[in-house]
């Protein structure tokens, strides 16, 4: 009977060890995931300060008019944030939280400042000590570019309570230690423990991991003195660090209880046979804690697949221009925020003014009142949520380069209805601009053209129309509506 006990406990023993295998990919994932999401809000952060770049009155050196529009997107992220703008000394010239700037010291972290003169291109800091507040800040940072040259240095310090806010939402359950870190793997958000680890450096087994690859798994002990099973990957975005560990104690547990109850109820059991032994063993030991990272896996498998596409995208785009960049990050960021709400709503749907409110997002923060928006309660399946925000992105990007939003005057309506018909309803969507430059019909279609008509016609089994009238363009957009559920 002894060897037989034996055999049942090295099946448990066997099946801990596959199910911690598995449960390490699926934390990877998870921290994939959560890479995803932080991405995203950086980008959503880098395409509203590209926006305020293009404004006419911070090229035209205007920051009394352009204080209204920074302190709008400020606002978006609640107390503790900072807009900057500075030369290439350093030298600041406005700040959100003053108009006396003459009396402001010189700009911390000059280093990052150089990168964003000689790059042209977004930069994102470690943390660092505020000159103006003093306090452990990180910064997004943007050119603003006049006549093809970089003219200033765009920089917006959000509060550190935006990333610890991400980090409590994705942490799956309470046994998970998550951290963000910047370049340098010092911490800017964690749980748990938050105050007591800001601006701590992460221990030295973690810490040379990072400096080796940019993503791996191992065993750590946190700062708190706990020992993890740990995962952690980079971002290729900001070279910030995604960590996440689970407690050891917390994988170790169920094997020893399960090899407990599987020698007892072997003991029991094995004089009915050895069949059912290895069964009730095997049951036993694949405990709840696959159960739980299971349902973390299906919680964050869109999240999953944008990650994917977000890799693809870097190692494609590797050689491509700024512009097709731009352009493909604008994309996959309207993609991205169309996910976010569905995850919001449990994927069952969404409402269009919500879907169109979030793809509109970046163009509303100069002046919300030039895009005015009108139309019933319109319930959306999924499928059709996340088509329509792409097609909105496209043609706002297109006002935004050439109609009505890219100058100060144009206006945008955006009108929908239902129009009942069998055997669905179907959404009629028209977009009209007034007041931009003057219509000229393009001699050939570009990309984003072609991504409106061939969504609407073959994803959403309606038909976009584009008008190219004198006073401006309108774009029609139609399709049968599914049942949001």
């Amino acid at each position: 009977m002894l060897p037989l006990i034996v055999f049942a406990v090295g099946i448990a023993v066997y099946n801990y060890k596959q199910d911690r295998n598995d449960a390490t990919r699926r934390v990877l994932e998870n921290v994939r995931s959560m890479r995803l999401v932080l991405d995203s809000e950086v980008q959503r952060m880098t395409g509203g300060l590209q926006v305020l770049a293009l404004t006419n009155s911070l090229r035209n050196d205007d920051f009394q008019s352009f204080r209204r529009m920074a302190l709008g997107f400020v606002d978006q992220y609640g107390k503790g944030g900072l807009v900057l703008i500075s030369d290439r000394k350093g030298r600041l010239l406005f700040s959100s939280a003053t108009e006396d700037t003459a009396s402001l010291p010189p700009r911390g972290h000059l280093e990052i400042i150089e990168k964003v003169f000689a790059t042209r291109s977004p930069q994102y800091s470690d943390l660092f000590t505020g000159a103006i507040n003093g306090r452990q800040v990180l910064t997004v940072e943007v050119p603003v570019l006049r006549d093809g040259e970089v003219i200033y240095d765009l920089c917006f310090s959000p509060p550190v309570s935006t990333f610890q806010d991400l980090v409590e939402k994705q942490r799956p359950d309470q046994n998970w230690t998550v951290s963000l870190l910047d370049t340098k793997a010092f911490v800017f958000a964690r749980t748990p423990n938050p105050t007591e680890t800001f601006g701590k450096q992460a221990t030295g087994t973690l810490y040379e991991s990072i400096l080796r690859t940019p993503e791996a798994a191992l065993s750590t002990v946190s700062l708190d003195g706990v020992a993890l099973s740990t995962v952690y990957t980079r971002s290729r975005l900001t070279g910030w660090t995604i960590v996440a560990g689970v407690a050891e104690s917390s994988l170790i547990a169920p094997l020893w209880r399960n090899i407990a109850i599987t020698s007892f109820i072997g003991g029991i059991l094995l004089l009915t046979g050895l069949t059912f032994a290895v069964r009730m063993a095997t049951t036993i030991a694949r405990g709840e804690m696959l159960h739980d990272l299971l349902i973390d896996e299906l919680n964050h498998r869109v999240k999953n697949t944008l990650a994917l596409m977000q890799a693809i995208a870097v190692q494609t785009f590797r050689s491509a221009s700024r512009d097709e960049r731009t352009k493909f990050e604008g994309r996959l960021g309207a993609l991205a925020e169309a996910h976010n709400l569905l995850s919001q709503e449990k994927w069952a749907g969404s409402e269009l003014r919500d879907v169109i409110t979030r793809a509109l997002q970046p163009f509303l923060l100069n002046n919300p009142e030039r895009i005015r928006m009108a139309g019933p309660a319109v319930p959306l399946s999924p499928r059709l949520a996340v088509v329509l925000s792409m097609i909105v992105h496209e043609i706002a990007t297109n006002a935004a380069k050439y109609g009505a939003l890219s100058n100060e005057t144009g206006r945008v309506t955006l009108e929908w209805e239902v129009v009942a018909e069998a055997p669905k309803p179907r959404l009629r969507l028209i977009w009209t601009e007034i007041g931009g430059p003057p219509v000229t019909a393009p001699v050939q279609r570009g990309f984003g053209s072609r991504l409106i008509e061939r969504s609407a016609r073959d994803q959403l089994g309606g038909e976009a129309t584009v008008d190219f009238l004198p006073r401006g363009v309108v774009c029609t957009v139609i399709c049968a509506l599914d049942e949001a559920r």
